[in-house]
């Protein structure tokens, strides 16, 4: 009997000295390193949205969780659309992607690249920390990955390297860039465009060659890149399309941290989401748009639409949303719109 007895106070006392070090015994069975992906280096708010998750989890847990950033979706040769299932499998630790890339996967990402469905930056917020951002983080999870915390590339404006685009027919006929998403192929045809799917590493070369005319990215990514050199002289402004990010975990990593880790991890996620936000942002909220005087200054041609030029876009692609609001969930669409409804103008 005093065996058993022996083994069960060994024990206690073996948990009681884990709980006193903090759990610091349970991290020496975690990973060395841990693999972040992402489209874009820190020279873009996404990449620096990464590199910020990345410093604050490795600070705040005194190095127990060392994460190491892989831009231009290296873990999976350069394929946005791969990333996904990589997470879920577990060749990619964590991530900070775009629902565009990961909506082949789950549905109900398709939701924000719906044409013109949020016309301002409180129509995002609107959606994202609202109920229907909720059922996204849900699908996403039962998707098999986990989400932690939302971020932002930016609205996605139109470049080109052939003409100033103000309505629906000066978009005909160009090659644009697009990533692989059927519902941007639906879009840009039905604009009368020549939609081109690429990767962006291969989008830049495909510029400066002239074998796609212009692309559509937020404006902070057409500076980073510096596309005023690939010939991108002309810019519409026309906030099509936002690209909001989700910051997630591979599920097992997750479950292979202390509680107090996880803790961490996903606070850091929230953090680092409103600091990327933020700089995703940055020139375009302000009253002057700094970074629209600084497109000037580079000698492009941008063009802001008026109110009924930008309902004629509407128009033009009204066919391609109602086509995709069963795909992407009628509910999910009608609980969007009525969160955007409810912002102040």
């Amino acid at each position: 009997m005093r065996k058993p007895l022996l083994r069960k106070l060994l024990s206690a006392t073996l948990a009681a000295a884990l709980l006193a070090a903090g759990g610091s015994a349970w991290a020496q069975n975690y990973k060395p390193e841990y693999k972040m992906s992402l489209v874009l280096g820190p020279a873009f708010p996404w990449g620096k949205s990464g590199e910020i998750w990345a410093d604050l989890v490795r600070e705040r847990t005194q190095g127990r969780i060392n994460i190491k950033l892989y831009p231009g979706t290296s873990l999976v040769q350069g394929d946005q659309t791969r990333e996904f299932t990589a997470i879920r499998q577990g060749v990619i630790d964590l991530a900070v992607g775009s629902t565009i890339n990961w909506s082949p996967q789950v549905k109900a990402l398709n939701l924000f690249s719906l044409p013109f469905l949020m016309p301002n930056y409180a129509a995002i917020d609107a959606v994202t920390q609202g109920p229907a951002g909720t059922q996204i983080f849900q699908a996403v999870e039962k998707a098999g990955v986990l989400p932690l915390a939302w971020g932002e590339n930016g609205y996605r404006e139109i470049s080109n390297a052939k003409r100033a685009i103000q309505s629906p027919a000066d978009l005909k006929g160009l090659k644009i860039r697009v990533v692989g998403s059927p519902l941007f192929i639906d879009t840009f045809t039905a604009l009368g465009a020549n939609p081109t799917q690429m990767s962006w590493a291969d989008a830049q070369p495909a510029m400066a060659s002239g074998a796609v005319d212009g692309q559509e990215n937020p404006v902070a990514v057409y500076m980073a890149a510096k596309l005023n050199t690939v010939d991108q002289k002309f810019m519409t402004l026309w906030g099509y399309v936002a690209d909001p990010l989700i910051f997630v975990v591979n599920k097992e990593v997750w479950a292979s941290w202390t509680e107090a880790d996880r803790a961490i991890v996903k606070q850091a996620a929230l953090d680092a989401g409103q600091q990327g936000k933020a700089l995703a942002r940055k020139g375009m909220v302000e009253a002057d748009k700094p970074l629209v005087k600084q497109l000037t200054g580079l000698g492009v041609t941008v063009i802001e639409l008026t109110p009924a030029q930008r309902q004629a876009f509407v128009d033009a692609t009204r066919g391609v949303y109602q086509k995709w609001t069963p795909q992407v969930g009628a509910e999910l669409v009608s609980q969007a719109e009525k969160s955007i409804a409810a912002v102040k103008p």
